[in-house]
C-alpha cells in the first residue's frame, strides 16, 4: 500500500489556493470560500452528477430547481412528471431514489436534510459518496469525498500499483489522510475540479497542475499510465424490436414501463424483450408493420440493437404528440422514435395509397416531429 510521504499542510494550502483562482463556476456551488449553499441543491446535483458529465447534468439541474425549488416541492411531485424530466440523464434508478429520498425527508425530517453523514446514509437511495459529499459541501463536515476524479488524482499522486477497481479501498484511504477540519466543503470540490480539468483521463495537463512537486506519477515521466485498470470483460450484446405506432391524428403510442428494472417507471415505446438472440415477440397490435431500420445503444452492462417497425393503427396506449414524446422518453427510445418518425408509418416515406397529402406534410400524410401546425395534447 502506498503511504503519504508528503507535507500535507503544504499540499492542501497549494491546492486550495489553486481552487480559489481556478475553481469552476457551477449552478449548484458557492464560490470558493463563500460558505455553504442550499443542501437541497447540493444533494440534487450530486445525484445527477453520478455517471453523468457536468455539462450534461447542468440543464437538468436548472429545470428541476425551477420546477421543484425545494425538497418538499419535489416530494409532492408526480412520479411520471419527475421521470419525464429525468429522461435523457440515464441510470433511471437514480430518479426513483431521488423521489423516495425527497419524500422521506419531507415526511420524517420536516423537509430538512440531515446534516451528518450518518443521518444522510439513513435516507433511502443515499450511498456513502453522496452522504459524504452533502455532509462536507452543504454542512461543512470533515468528510472523505471520493469520486472518480479524486480516485484518479490519488492514483497518480501516489503512483498506486493496484489496478482499479481493486484499488478503490486504497485510494479512499489515501484521500482520507488529506482531509482536515480546514475548509471541509472546498477541499473535496478542489480535488474534483483538479481531476476534471487538469488531472484528466488520458493526457493530464501536468504543466498546469499545482500538485506536481508531490506527484509520483509525474516524476515517473508517464503520468498517463495511471490509474492502472483491470481489463473489463466484453460487454454482451442484446437485440430487440421497438414499435412506432401512430394514430390517425399522427400521435405516437407510448407505454409506461414497469416500476422496477431497467428504465423502470419511464415512458417508452412498445418493445419486445431484449435478448441475446433476436426475440420472437408478437407486435402490440395487428397492423401493417414495416421495418424502418435499426438503432444502437450502449448501457452499462450490455449493448443493444433495436429494430424499428412502424405502422398506423389504434389501441390502448398513451397517445402523445411526437415532439412531446421525443422529450419525454429515454435516449434509446428517442433514437428509435426519431428513426420511425423519419420513415413514416409506412416504412421509408413515400406516397400512401388512398391518403390525401396536405401542405407541409410528408408524402405519407402524417405530421412529422418538428413540423409546424397545431399541437395535440396527450389524452389518457
Amino acid at each position: 500500500m502506498a503511504s503519504v510521504p508528503i507535507d500535507v499542510p503544504a499540499l492542501r494550502a497549494t491546492l486550495l489556493d489553486w481552487y480559489d483562482a481556478h475553481g469552476r463556476t457551477l449552478a449548484w456551488r458557492a464560490a470558493p470560500g463563500e460558505g455553504r449553499v442550499d443542501p437541497y441543491r447540493v444533494w440534487l446535483s450530486e445525484v445527477m452528477l453520478q455517471q453523468t458529465t457536468t455539462a450534461h447534468a447542468a440543464p437538468y439541474f436548472q429545470t428541476f430547481t425551477a420546477r421543484w425549488p425545494t425538497v418538499i416541492d419535489l416530494a409532492a411531485a408526480e412520479d411520471g412528471d419527475v421521470m419525464a424530466a429525468w429522461a435523457g440523464l440515464g441510470y433511471y434508478a437514480r430518479a426513483r431514489n431521488l423521489l423516495a429520498c425527497a419524500r422521506a425527508v419531507a415526511r420524517e425530517h420536516g423537509g430538512v436534510l440531515p446534516d451528518t453523514e450518518a443521518g444522510l446514509l439513513a435516507l433511502p437511495g443515499v450511498g456513502a459518496y453522496t452522504a459524504a459529499a452533502v455532509a462536507a459541501i452543504a454542512f461543512g463536515r470533515s468528510a472523505n469525498v471520493v469520486d472518480g476524479n479524486v480516485e484518479r488524482v490519488m492514483a497518480r499522486l501516489f503512483a498506486v500499483k493496484t489496478p482499479l477497481p481493486a484499488a478503490k479501498p486504497e485510494l479512499k484511504r489515501l484521500a482520507a489522510a488529506l482531509v482536515t477540519d480546514h475548509r471541509p466543503g472546498d477541499w473535496p470540490q478542489a480535488l474534483m475540479d483538479l481531476g476534471a480539468t487538469v488531472c484528466r483521463p488520458g493526457q493530464p495537463l501536468c504543466g498546469a497542475c499545482p500538485l506536481t512537486p508531490w506527484c509520483v506519477a509525474r516524476a515517473s515521466g508517464h503520468p498517463e499510465r495511471w490509474p492502472l485498470k483491470t481489463r473489463k470483460p466484453d460487454r454482451p450484446h442484446r437485440m430487440g424490436v421497438a414499435w412506432v405506432l401512430r394514430d390517425d391524428r399522427g400521435r405516437v403510442a407510448l407505454e409506461r414501463r414497469p416500476g422496477k428494472g431497467l428504465l423502470g417507471g419511464m415512458l417508452g415505446l412498445p418493445t419486445s424483450d431484449w435478448a441475446v438472440d433476436a426475440p420472437a415477440t408478437p407486435s402490440p397490435v395487428a397492423a401493417d408493420w414495416r421495418e424502418a431500420g435499426s438503432v444502437e445503444h450502449v448501457f452499462t452492462h450490455f449493448s443493444l440493437t433495436l429494430t424499428v417497425r412502424t405502422a398506423s393503427g389504434a389501441g390502448d396506449f398513451l397517445w402523445t404528440d411526437p415532439d412531446e414524446a421525443l422529450a419525454a422518453v429515454p435516449t434509446i427510445f428517442r433514437k428509435a422514435l426519431e428513426r420511425g418518425l423519419a420513415s413514416g408509418p409506412c416504412g421509408p416515406c413515400g406516397p400512401s395509397p388512398g391518403r390525401p397529402v396536405a401542405a407541409g406534410q410528408p408524402p405519407c400524410g402524417f405530421p412529422s416531429a418538428g413540423m409546424s401546425g397545431p399541437r395535440l395534447r396527450r389524452r389518457p
